[in-house]
């Protein structure tokens, strides 16, 4: 590990575990200073020169993730992830998920094509890809959602798109890491397949009720999918997906009475009455939000993106818990001010760190520096299971308000938002210190 500091003030205690024993580690990086520290002092962002927090981003994602996701998760033998692994590496089960194999797939190759071009990297991708191959579905059947260690099918597909879709996510960015335009045009048949079943009236009806509803989540997979397939090759047929998406979530999930983007809509896209109307995933908002400021920067549209960065900064403004800091995701009712389940989520934390770093990087707004320092020392204090001695480099998933730790709740490792906050953000910072 590069740059450990020990928490002044707090000391590390040993953690006995069923089986396994963790032994006292250096805190994690970045926690010498308040968090509540000016994140713009010194033209500093979150206390680091940007090249500091560059070197800090590059170990966090380096030195700490890509080894434990290595020694613990990556199945290399059969291919893909058992993400379904404790604290202390352990492997609860070794069954698979298509989520998180086409989450991985596009993390390794994003990898592989952005930061690093070592060739362990690209292996991984190529045995997710062989892995799943075998159980490719054909014409409008949606992949299958879970595997046994070996391939062999466990469930059938998802009720929902999404699977499919970060299935896609995934083979876009492979294309380009295995130099075979194959993958990406399996990648754009995915998506359009997607979109002709999320079109279809009998689409599932939603958890709040609305049938084949419109989901803001679900808008945002489908513009995050388009736009990456976009900036490897023109296509006039996915300029329309996109720039449906971006209308979609800006002018119709947008909601003008109080300012904040609503998840659910009728398939017409008209505004649902009762509770429903008054839902608000805040999560969800703000990771899409960051993805209509891709897709304005990839479209050089500069009205969009100053649109985009405006509602992006208000809802975080929304979402952030005063008392104990970090955002909160759902907000059941706006104007009667009640909040769904209180949890702080490892991802939309850094959705948040995405964005703020998205707006100092094309405008360089004060308030973006403010927001980013902030938010940064709360996740770097908080969800880095090094703070409680664990030896693997993991980070929290979810916690509760206050991200008190229970070994017992971490059943999961976060083998997508993590690592594209953390190779988003190291290219971000390139860029401004090579503009420098």
């Amino acid at each position: 590990m590069i740059n450990r500091m020990f928490l002044a003030g707090i000391s590390i205690t040993l953690l006995a575990v069923a089986g396994c024993t963790s032994a006292p580690r250096n805190a994690p990086r970045g926690m010498g200073t308040s968090v509540h520290a000016t994140s713009t002092e010194d033209g500093k962002l979150a206390g680091f020169t940007q090249a500091e927090l560059l070197k800090e981003y590059r170990g966090y994602l380096f030195d700490d993730f890509l080894p434990s996701m290595d020694k613990y998760v990556i199945d290399h033998e059969y291919g893909g992830f058992m993400c379904n692994t404790d604290a202390c590496g352990r492997n609860i089960t070794t069954d698979k998920s298509l989520w998180y194999i086409g989450r991985g797939l596009w993390v390794y190759s994003f990898l592989y094509n952005r930061l690093d071009k070592n060739p362990k990297y690209l292996e991984v991708a190529r045995k997710c890809v062989e892995f799943l191959w075998k159980n490719r579905p054909r014409d409008d059947i949606r992949w299958p959602s879970t595997f046994k260690r070996d391939g062999t099918i466990i469930e059938g597909p998802y009720s929902e798109i999404y699977g499919d879709l970060f299935l896609a996510n995934g083979l876009a960015e492979y294309s380009k890491a295995a130099k075979d335009d194959l993958y990406w045009y399996m990648a754009k048949d995915i998506l359009l397949k997607c979109l002709r079943i999320y079109d279809g009236e009998n689409y599932r009806s939603s958890e709040k009720g609305i049938k084949a509803a419109r989901i803001n989540g679900q808008w945002m997979v489908i513009l995050h999918l388009a736009t990456q397939l976009l900036e490897y090759k023109e296509d006039a047929e996915l300029e329309v997906v996109a720039g449906r998406a971006v209308d979609a979530i800006m002018n119709y999930h947008y909601n003008p009475s109080f300012g904040l983007i609503n998840e659910e809509l009728n398939h017409d896209l008209s505004r649902p009455e009762g509770p429903v109307s008054q839902f608000v995933y805040l999560g969800h908002d703000i990771e899409v939000l960051w993805m209509v400021m891709a897709e304005a920067t990839r479209k050089h549209d500069e009205k969009l993106f100053d649109l985009a960065a405006e509602r992006f900064k208000r809802h975080v403004e929304v979402a952030w818990d005063d008392v104990y800091g970090g955002v909160f995701c759902s907000l059941e009712d706006v104007d009667k001010n009640i909040w769904g389940n209180p949890q702080k989520a490892l991802w939309a934390q850094e959705e948040v760190l995405i964005g703020m770093m998205m707006i100092i990087e094309r405008r360089g707004y004060p308030w973006a520096q403010d927001w980013f320092g902030k938010v940064y020392r709360y996740v770097v204090e908080n969800y880095p299971l090094a703070k409680h001695g664990y030896e693997s480099s993991f980070w929290i998933c979810y916690a509760d308000r206050k991200v008190a730790f229970k070994k017992e709740d971490f059943t999961r490792v976060e083998n997508y938002h993590h690592p594209r906050h953390l190779m988003l953000n190291i290219l971000s910072l390139e860029r401004m210190l090579e503009k420098r």
